[in-house]
């Protein structure tokens, strides 16, 4: 059965606070970091919209009440936001089962991104993977000439994920921490807290063959989170407007 982008409920992992470039934010959690006019993580949204997303839950942790204050004052035409506070560490996993278990009703799948970095690729090459019935997730990955700073994914000639593989020089498939799963895969995750998605759900989900495919996607990427990095996002957004845009009843350049 297809699944499809109305079917899906995202959640956006935006609990950060922004170690690295608080002297750069003052008492700003990292994914309101302002940028093209609207905070960082106003610009995942509307990524999300123009992909025609139309659930979205926040994850929220640092600062909640900032966040939950913007979206409900500066509403995304199209989606509809609500934010969910994590009240203690949870971890990127923890976070996301927070998040879900908070949702009433029950979605054929689930999306998660991170607040403080935006992927560009067209959603539908992931849905694309989960049309075969054996695969219950799929993760997206970029392939670039220096991995040092994230890591890389490594897959086998059906692009099963293998494992994740420590921070070191070279070229590489990176994670870039966009995530699909069907339903169902959720009750294979493990049950502890705090909850990983790289170091405990993602091994456990390879161990138990739940069917995890890697999507490697040549898509404008950026994440925000070093001194050296924020700066670029002004340009960057300015360059991929289109691609955030496009879909959306309502917007106003």
């Amino acid at each position: 059965m297809t699944i499809s982008p109305n079917q899906t409920t995202a959640v956006i992992l935006a609990g950060g606070f922004g170690t690295r470039i608080r002297h750069l934010l003052g008492d700003l959690p990292k994914p309101m970091a302002p940028v093209a006019g609207r905070p960082f993580l106003e610009w995942v949204v509307r990524y999300l919209a123009a992909q025609k997303i139309r659930r979205i839950v926040l994850s929220t942790g640092y600062r909640a009440e900032m966040v939950a204050a913007h979206f409900t004052a500066q509403p995304v035409a199209g989606v509809c936001v609500t934010c969910v506070p994590e009240i203690r560490p949870l971890g990127t996993a923890g976070g996301f089962l927070n998040a879900a278990r908070s949702v009433a009703e029950t979605p054929a799948a689930w999306l998660v991104l991170n607040g403080d970095s935006l992927a560009l690729a067209p959603l539908e090459l992931m849905f694309g993977l989960l049309e075969n019935a054996e695969v219950n997730g799929a993760i997206l990955g970029k392939q670039v000439a220096d991995a040092s700073r994230f890591g890389t994914i490594s897959t086998n000639a059906a692009a099963d994920l293998v494992s994740f593989n420590e921070k070191k020089p070279g070229a590489g498939i990176i994670n870039v921490g966009v995530y699909l799963f069907r339903a169902a895969a959720l009750e294979k995750f493990p049950d502890r807290t705090p909850l990983s998605f790289e170091t405990d759900v993602f091994p456990a989900l390879v161990a138990g063959r739940a069917g995890l495919k890697v999507c490697a996607a040549e898509a404008p990427f950026l994440d925000i989170g070093t001194p050296e990095s924020l700066p670029l996002a002004e340009a960057f957004i300015r360059q991929n407007r289109s691609r955030l845009v496009s879909g959306i009843v309502g917007f106003q350049h």
